[in-house]
């Protein structure tokens, strides 16, 4: 998840990082009346999940209210990479000193968090890695040990920095490296980060948060719900919610299975003979019945829906919660929209017994129950 540059500015606040005075504006009035409010010359510049932002124009200094409101109402009807630009963030302009790039990510190969610093701000760090490797600082994180102070002066002296001077870069390193480690960041980096008279500010943010993590970051939920709207189909939108792996197809075969590449082969097994999927669910490992049940239900109350096949291979997810969670969906729904399962492994005899009893038959090879789910949905599509 790909934070704005002032909401990322915000986690900076919380974690000590400094950053200049500024605010996130949508609208050109808004623009004049914070500069107005503020009194200083202002760098005005688009709020989008991109980078080059600069070298695409959206980045652009104004010295006065009128001049912001001017620079806003342009930059506000500008596209970059396809994307419409509907925010600004206005920001105090820096006089700025040296500018200098920091950065922290994940080294998967090693795995390491990695600190990344250069004293070539400015650019985009792939571009200083190809043409002046030797002037990036890489520091390797132990991940027992974690990033000490002794570390960070470390880094900083790499820079060229001594006495207090190092101390404040060093700070900026530990506070940068902390904000990483607790928001589960795949990387976050300052490009600029700017040396002042006395010390340093993030003239710039960027924070992408692991996907996987969100559960232990509970408001970035709702911002990457939001962050969906006009992407999604309102059923997408809902399974969202419902934290449930959905992606809307246009047949009208439900489809659920466990485990990313078993729910695929299960929509080329029903293309194959003949039929069409009306959507994508994977259950993922360890589904309790009470998650089937609520996929079960989430699927069969889609009126496109005219048969659903539920493809399970028992590892972790075991065979007997499936059945439990069919039956449990099928009897508060009292829809009896026909329903083809194949399951194999953990528990798979008890599985069976339980959906046999309730009248739901089971079959053993995924291209027997694909065709029968075709059947049951009215043959060929």
């Amino acid at each position: 998840m790909k934070l704005l540059e002032y909401e990322a500015k915000e986690y900076f606040k919380k974690f000590g990082i400094p950053t200049p005075e500024g605010r996130m504006v949508e609208s050109s009035e808004e623009s004049r009346a914070y500069v107005e409010a503020l009194g200083k010359p202002v760098v005005i510049k688009v709020q989008l999940p991109v980078g080059g932002r600069g070298k695409a124009g959206g980045v652009k200094f104004a010295d006065s209210p009128s001049e912001a409101a001017v620079v806003a109402e342009e930059l506000l009807g500008m596209t970059i990479k396809g994307l419409k630009v509907k925010k600004l963030y206005v920001e105090e302009k820096i006089d700025i000193v040296n500018e200098i790039y920091l950065g922290v990510t994940i080294d998967r190969n090693r795995k390491q968090h990695v600190v990344l610093a250069s004293s070539e701000g400015g650019m985009d760090i792939e571009e200083v890695a190809a043409m002046a490797p030797d002037k990036i600082v890489r520091f390797y994180v132990d991940p027992v040990i974690g990033l000490k102070s002794y570390h960070a002066n470390f880094i900083a002296s790499k820079l060229g920095y001594r006495g207090g001077m190092m101390r404040r870069f060093a700070a900026f390193v530990s506070k940068l490296f902390l904000l990483a480690f607790e928001m589960d960041a795949e990387l976050t980096e300052i490009n600029l980060l700017v040396e002042v008279k006395d010390g340093f500010l993030a003239a710039d943010a960027r924070l992408n948060v692991d996907n996987n993590a969100l559960y232990r970051h509970k408001e970035l939920g709702k911002r990457l719900l939001d962050s969906y709207q006009g992407e999604l189909t309102e059923r997408e939108m809902e399974a969202r919610i419902q934290d449930l792996t959905y992606v809307e197809l246009d047949g009208d075969i439900g489809i659920i299975g466990n485990g990313a590449g078993l729910t695929m082969a299960t929509l080329d097994t029903v293309m194959l003979h003949g039929g069409k999927a009306a959507n994508f669910l994977d259950l993922g490992g360890g589904a309790t019945p009470e998650r089937i049940g609520k996929a079960v239900k989430f699927i069969l109350s889609d009126i496109r829906t005219k048969a659903l096949f539920v493809n399970v291979l028992g590892g972790i997810t075991r065979c007997d919660y499936t059945a439990e969670g069919i039956v449990a969906a099928r009897k508060e729904l009292g829809i009896n929209k026909p329903i083809v399962v194949r399951m194999m492994g953990t528990k798979e005899a008890e599985g069976k017994a339980i959906l046999k009893k309730n009248g739901i038959d089971t079959l053993d090879s995924m291209e027997e129950a694909a065709e029968q789910a075709v059947i049951l949905a009215g043959g060929d599509q």
